[in-house]
């Protein structure tokens, strides 16, 4: 066993909000560098004013050469050089990827593919999730790790492998085969229950033994939706239970807090967040601008509005972000004139307390050498240290904000289960998208300046004036119940379509479409009429529909808009029902952007929510505290643009005033005095 690591007595430190600043950070690789580069390193993160840097990620590979051998000598030297320097550690455990004799002794740990195929080393997190060998050997390096570091002065936060499930979160041998008929022992209890949940009677799929169940492993056909349903739900289970087993060991050995880095993201889609984020001391995310959406810093809001839910309401930490190109996308496009600034702050902004970035020193070799840096290939002489160096000077300024936490009258119900289960096999449109709607809507609401809680099914609602649940496609009673909770208790509640179709089972609800929100909404919908991939269809109101329609009947609700044309004409595409104090709308179809912006205004409106005609381009924001509020403005735009925020800017140390523009591309943060929040 390895000796304990003993510095001087120091109390660790939480990152970001204990010390009174926003925490700047960064990945740091000095196993990637000789030794005479770290001096240069420690110096230059001094000198940019770095608070944390996260170590030994990758590091398994330089901390245990062949089984049973390590040597912690480096990572002493480096911890040690940190602590002295004043810089705080989030210290990984070093079990993201596996060093390569873990193949070649034990390949049963190697993940593998639906239809048979081994994902072999070579590039990151070549392990099954399920796989007893691979934990073993795993926890073996994290019980070291926790003697030897587990007390050491510069340790502020433990830091669990690393995007857990980024590449092997599905993962299908037989393994991965044992350990779902255990979770699904544990679920059901019993096979009768299993084959009633899964509908096994369809295609003589009946289960008669549970050897018989296996992964939804590689078919001729379509496959079990409630069975692809349940190995998702199982493989986000089995990720947070690895984590949970480091976690175990970590909290016997050490105090400092424990997290790891989420994927909060538009194309990470395998793990139910909801029910990890419990379990982490702190919400830390990993967010880049992807340049395959069409509008990457709506994504962006989203994103950090999603993550602000998971802590909830509590400040968070971006774990990491780039400060220009990334490595991994088509076409990496590098960050223009103060972009760094404005991302940055556009987290910030939406509950962020800690803004750290992959990675501090560009890489020389390997897969992510052409990624950006803080400290760039042309080191300080270049516009990239520079940028750096603006941007911790912001973050400095903007240390009386910390802690606050954002203002927001109106959510969305987000779920990562109906995410699963609406983009299954045999829908009745493929082009009918839950992240893509859930998108569209969040954006309208930025563009009107609305502020968005993004909140699980089934959370509390009772401090929004208004509600948008888009493509709720599956979800239990109970959650459905609280929705119309929120409408009888005074909000507005809009439902878009697609919602409430099936329960948790995936399992049509009897009585007509949209099932669980039927008599809540008072429409019974008698045909899905989904539209061609360029098709759109008119509303009499002279709104536009794309994707998908409905052929609607009305029960109880007044029709506010009918389709004009296409399958579903003469048929309502808007309706409202009265609902107690509040009301629950229906649109029955996908509106465009400008529709579906027009929706919202009137339902702002309607809920008393305060809008304001900011367009694209322009995120408007406010974080309260007891007794001040801070008015974040980002303007992405190309030309200037004023809002209706007086007081001290924190960023230009100027004070303004409602009609003092924000320029082309700037940023202001406003402390506009006292709190008078609530909702």
């Amino acid at each position: 066993m390895t000796t304990p690591l003993t510095l001087s007595a120091e109390q660790p430190l939480v990152p970001g909000w204990a010390t009174g600043t926003i925490t700047l950070g960064c990945d740091y690789n000095p196993e990637q560098w000789d030794d005479g580069v770290w001096d240069d390193d420690i110096r230059l993160m001094r000198e940019l004013g770095v608070d944390l840097v996260a170590i030994n990620i990758f590091g398994w590979a330089q901390l245990q050469p062949e089984p049973g051998v390590f040597d912690f000598s480096r990572l002493d030297r480096i911890m040690a050089m940190l602590h002295e320097a004043g810089i705080r550690v989030n210290l990984g455990t070093g079990t993201a990827s596996p060093p390569p004799w873990m193949a070649r002794i034990h390949p049963e740990t190697l993940p593998q593919f639906a239809d048979g195929t081994l994902a072999w080393p070579g590039g990151r997190q070549a392990w099954c999730p399920s796989s007893p060998v691979f934990r073993q050997k795993a926890l073996e390096l994290v019980q070291a790790m926790a003697e030897r570091y587990g007390e050491h002065p510069a340790l502020a936060l433990w830091h669990i492998s690393n995007e857990l499930g980024c590449h092997n979160a599905l993962c299908y041998c037989d393994a991965s085969a044992r350990a779902f008929r255990v979770w699904l022992r544990e679920r059901y209890r019993t096979l009768d229950a299993v084959n009633q949940a899964w509908g096994t009677a369809f295609w003589s799929q009946r289960y008669g033994t549970w050897e018989d169940i296996l992964p939804p492993r590689a078919t001729r056909s379509a496959g079990n939706p409630a069975h692809l349903l349940d190995f998702k739900r199982f493989s986000s289970d089995a990720l947070l239970a690895y984590y949970q087993a480091e976690e175990a060991v970590l909290r016997e050995r050490s105090r400092a807090p424990i997290t790891t880095n989420l994927m909060v993201t538009a194309h990470i889609q395998t793990q139910d967040y909801w029910s990890w984020a419990p379990h982490l001391d702190l919400i830390a995310n990993d967010h880049y601008l992807d340049h395959r959406l069409a509008d990457p810093l709506a994504e962006l809001a989203f994103s950090a509005d999603l993550t602000r839910g998971l802590a909830g309401g509590r400040p968070w930490m971006l774990m990491e972000t780039s400060t220009s190109a990334v490595s991994w996308q088509p076409v990496n496009h590098a960050k223009r004139e103060g972009e760094l600034v404005r991302t940055a702050l556009g987290h910030v902004a939406r509950g962020a307390d800690s803004i750290c970035f992959f990675q501090w020193r560009a890489s020389r070799s390997g897969a992510e050498k052409f990624h950006s840096a803080l400290l760039p290939h042309s080191g300080t002489a270049g516009t990239g240290w520079a940028q750096s160096v603006e941007l911790s000077a912001l973050l400095d300024r903007l240390s009386p904000v910390v802690g606050s936490r954002v203002e927001a009258r109106a959510a969305m119900v987000f779920s990562w289960n109906a995410w699963w289960a609406a983009e299954g096999d045999s829908q009745p449109s493929r082009l009918l998208r839950y992240l893509p709607e859930a998108h569209r809507y969040h954006r309208a609401l930025r563009s009107l300046g609305v502020t968005v809680d993004l909140v699980a099914p089934g959370a509390d609602l009772s401090a929004y004036d208004l509600v948008v649940v888009p493509t709720l496609y599956t979800l239990t009673d109970a959650d459905a119940e609280t929705i119309a909770a929120a409408a009888a208790a005074g909000s507005t509640v809009l439902i878009t379509p697609f919602s409430g179709i099936v329960d948790e089972h995936d399992a049509i609800r009897p009585g007509g479409y949209p099932g669980a929100f039927r008599d809540l909404l008072g429409v019974v919908v008698d045909e899905f009429r989904p539209l061609a991939a360029e098709a759109g269809v008119r509303l009499g109101t002279g709104r536009r529909g794309t994707i998908w329609s409905e052929q609607l009947r009305v029960l109880d609700a007044e029709v506010r808009d009918s389709f004009v044309e296409g399958p579903a004409s003469a048929s309502p595409a808007l309706t409202r029902r009265a609902v107690g104090a509040g009301a629950a709308w229906y649109v029955a179809t996908v509106l465009d952007d400008e529709a579906a912006r027009d929706l919202l205004l009137e339902l702002c409106r309607e809920a008393g929510i305060a809008t304001l005609d900011l367009g694209e381009g322009v995120d408007l924001v406010t974080r309260v505290s007891a007794d001040d509020r801070y008015c974040f403005v980002i303007n992405h735009r190309d030309a200037p643009v004023t809002v209706p925020c007086s007081g001290l800017d924190l960023v230009s140390g100027e004070h303004v005033t409602d009609a003092t523009p924000v320029p082309a591309g700037g940023v202001r943060v406003i402390h506009v005095g006292r709190s008078d929040h609530g909702h």
